[in-house]
């Protein structure tokens, strides 16, 4: 009985943090991201109403309205990117610093894996003096 009763919690548990795990994927596997910020571009209101499904005769969603793509150097100089519906980032410009919380899609969405969504910006500021991000990563024009 006394092993029945442990294999029993053990499978309960088991199931228990799977659940947790792919319920809240995102959330668990979440990472802060912190350097220059390379780019902010706000997705135009006729962007989404032009991508938008043709069936829908509704506006385009509030949250589609407010949407930005983000690219944030780090120290090591890699560039990493998400998108968000955080209005924060408006006001978020080029050579700030920042310091935001990315969120994996998980891998089960085939078509999203390995990129970021919903990007939250925890702290904007004015970079120290001196720091720029490498000029080998500008566009050369």
């Amino acid at each position: 009985m006394k092993k029945f009763l442990t294999l029993s919690t053990i499978i309960i548990l088991f199931v228990i943090s799977s659940v947790i795990t792919v319920r809240y994927w995102s959330y668990v596997f979440s990472k802060k991201v912190s350097g220059i910020i390379v780019d902010v571009k706000h997705v135009g209101a006729s962007m989404t109403i032009l991508g938008s499904e043709p069936s829908s005769n509704k506006r385009s969603n509030n949250k589609d309205i407010f949407s930005y793509a983000i690219a944030i150097q780090d120290k090591e100089g890699n560039i990493e990117t998400a998108s968000s519906e955080d209005r924060q980032w408006a006001v978020a410009q080029v050579g700030q610093c920042a310091e935001a919380k990315y969120f994996p899609y998980p891998p089960w969405e085939l078509s999203k894996a390995g990129t970021y969504f919903n990007a939250h910006l925890l702290h904007l500021r004015d970079c120290p003096e001196g720091m720029k991000y490498r000029k080998s990563l500008e566009p050369k024009n």
